[in-house]
């Protein structure tokens, strides 16, 4: 027992000296569950809603304001004609639209229920659900006040919902993007750091520069095939999210693949930037797992809406080039939208500023 004891004991100094080893289980589990705690938060806050108001009365206009007034809903954009809901879905300026009835108040003061329409949009299967969910609650408990208001028979509202690009509200027309991301980040960003840091371990990066190639060729000649690599897992991903889940594909290929490669270059500069800092192997994984597949998966809006987390998580989120390479991948594919300019511009800038530290890192540490 006395062996056992002094083994443990060595074996815990280890753990001690060991800074970064100790921080890790130390303070892991605790970033952890804050994380999580603070981004699987099912409450919606501040719904994007357009209004369609067709009957342009005091009433009406009343109606859309108490909506508003429980701080669930905010009403974005006031639309005149239910046509101009569907480029509002496509550009991404609400997530869900309410289209009052011609003819509201006149049926309210006759003692008739009225239909209101919801539009949702259901690019995002798990936000579309709960928009529907709230939009119906909210309109019920404004069916309440006007009950009590004109003395109306019970629930004098009935909601017709509409759910637009995902009818069924299918999961996988969703995760199907977030995986496209979720791969490229995973083999074009960890499988480089962790190949390149391997050969500066083993001697092999030294014994390559003593040959007459060049820093930027090494650099080159690396990533090439992680580009192949990650190019052909995400054809792989959309053709059987395509033939199996029937992930409707409503925009041009060519988009999709151009913003694909664009985000690959973001995944290179990544890679090469963990691996131009990393002193081992180890410290290599521990910093590519934590700067790129945790993030792609909690904070990009892969598996929690973006909408819901509190306002520094949004912050932080609009910073990974994930969010926004996920918002052009649903654009494009569910919603049919293949120009993004403010997304493009964002992963056109981080791709430049990625690769050129990345690279000037890399070759300082090659020279």
């Amino acid at each position: 027992m006395k062996r056992v004891l002094a083994l443990a004991a060595k074996e815990m100094l280890h753990i001690v000296r060991d800074a970064r080893s100790l921080a890790v289980a130390v303070l892991m589990p605790v970033v952890m569950v804050l994380l999580y705690g603070a981004v699987i938060d099912m409450e919606m806050r501040d719904l994007p809603v357009a209004v369609v108001d067709n009957d342009h009365s005091d009433r009406s206009r009343d109606f859309a304001r108490a909506m508003e007034s429980g701080g669930f809903i905010e009403i974005v954009d006031r639309l005149e004609h239910p046509s101009q809901v569907e480029p509002g879905f496509r550009r991404g300026r609400f997530l869900a639209a309410l289209i009052i009835p011609r003819g509201y108040a006149a049926t309210l003061a006759g003692g008739e229920p009225v239909a209101v329409q919801v539009l949702v949009d259901g690019s995002d299967a798990s936000t579309a659900a709960m928009a529907a969910n709230y939009l119906q609650a909210v309109v019920q408990r404004q069916a309440l006040g006007v009950r009590r208001e004109t003395g109306a028979p019970p629930l004098p509202f009935t909601t017709r919902t509409r759910v637009w690009f995902n009818p069924e509200l299918r999961s996988a027309h969703f995760v199907v993007p977030g995986l496209v991301a979720l791969v490229l980040m995973m083999i074009c960003a960890i499988l480089t750091s962790i190949a390149i840091t391997r050969e500066k371990e083993t001697g092999t990066l030294e014994q390559i520069l003593t040959t007459p190639i060049r820093p930027a060729q090494v650099i080159i000649g690396k990533v090439l095939p992680y580009v192949a690599l990650g190019s052909l897992d995400a054809a792989l991903i959309l053709v059987i999210g395509r033939l199996v889940f029937q992930v409707p594909m409503n925009g041009s290929w060519w988009a999709l693949t151009g913003y694909c490669l664009l985000f690959i270059v973001i995944a290179l500069g990544v890679g090469l930037l963990i691996s131009a800092r990393a002193s081992s192997l180890r410290v290599a994984m521990m910093a590519a797992v934590t700067a790129t597949m945790l993030p792609t998966m909690i904070l990009s809006g892969f598996l929690f809406p973006v909408s819901s987390m509190p306002a520094p998580l949004q912050f932080i989120c609009r910073l990974l080039p994930a969010t926004h390479f996920l918002e052009v991948l649903r654009g494009v594919m569910l919603r049919g939208e293949n120009w993004h300019p403010v997304q493009t511009a964002i992963l056109a800038v981080q791709a430049v500023l990625l690769l050129g530290a990345a690279t000037r890192s890399f070759r300082l540490r090659l020279e």
